[in-house]
């Protein structure tokens, strides 16, 4: 199947315009991790899934997707109205009150996409196996995908999970690290080291892939083909996705200083011009 890379790229860069356009608003949010996966989510939304805009929670004969680290919503959020489940100008709503963007992903504002309330750091990958297991159970042959942060491996119920799906033989299910080294106190490698990755996974029974360019749309794609292609033989599949958190953004690049921080009038400006308009602004 043939991809058109330049129209994918054009759709991540109108979902970073998005990003910080929604975080400046409120000024408050998580513009870091969200910018640096912005390749990742138009590439599972607009390549990898097959899913249904019309959007019934069950998500029978659909692909799924969980995001695990909620706090990136705004990413979830743009690319969920560009995708079309709900209207681009929407976006304008984030993180007000009594609206149905919340800060995290909420289920009980009924907003279409969203299937688990998220943000509890750590419950992700569970809540992605059971899904996974579900459709195995009911013969449904799609896929589930399920988004981690790196800094959200330091939580322990994740690796009861990752000990699951292989003892099972949850082949149907593709988890993604999104492996920025980053999380809000500071360089993952400071504040608790995560080791080996690839190692680790890989003792858990885990089939594991690196794609070492994750803000490159071309290698995402690439990897997430790939991912597809190890599904059904008998394991359980993983990507550690290198990003660089606040990618597109040069002063959120290389810190994790904007991991939970709002650009003032001045920054948005900034951030605006490096970042191309391809679809138009909400």
């Amino acid at each position: 199947m043939s991809v058109d890379i330049n129209n994918l790229e054009q759709i991540a860069s109108q979902v970073r315009r998005d990003i910080v356009r929604m975080v400046h608003a409120c000024q408050s949010g998580h513009p870091g991790g969200s910018l640096g996966c912005a390749d990742y989510f138009v590439a599972l939304y607009f390549h990898a899934m097959k899913h249904d805009i019309s959007f019934q929670m069950d998500g029978k004969d659909e692909d799924l997707f969980f995001l695990s680290n909620g706090h990136i919503s705004p990413v979830f959020y743009s690319t969920l109205a560009r995708a079309g489940y709900f209207p681009v100008s929407e976006l304008a709503t984030f993180r007000k009150l009594n609206t149905r963007l919340q800060g995290h992903p909420t289920t009980h504002e009924h907003l279409p996409g969203i299937r688990v309330a998220s943000g509890s750091l750590g419950q992700g990958l569970s809540v992605a196996v059971g899904a996974a297991q579900a459709k195995k159970l009911n013969k449904d042959n799609h896929l589930v995908y399920v988004l981690m942060g790196d800094g959200e491996l330091q939580e322990g119920q994740v690796w009861e999970a990752a000990m699951y799906a292989p003892h099972n033989k949850v082949d149907n299910i593709i988890a993604a690290v999104d492996y920025n080294g980053a999380q809000i106190d500071g360089p993952t490698n400071q504040v608790l080291s995560l080791g080996n990755l690839k190692a680790k996974w890989e003792a858990f029974g885990w089939d594991v892939l690196e794609v070492n360019k994750g803000n490159d749309m071309t290698e995402v794609i690439a990897g997430l083909d790939e991912a597809k292609s190890r599904t059904g033989k008998g394991k359980p599949v993983v990507i550690l996705l290198h990003t660089e958190m606040g990618f597109g953004v040069d002063y959120m690049m290389g810190t994790h200083k904007w991991h939970g921080a709002a650009p003032n009038d001045e920054q948005l400006e900034s951030a605006l011009n490096q970042i191309p308009r391809t679809l138009g602004d909400y």
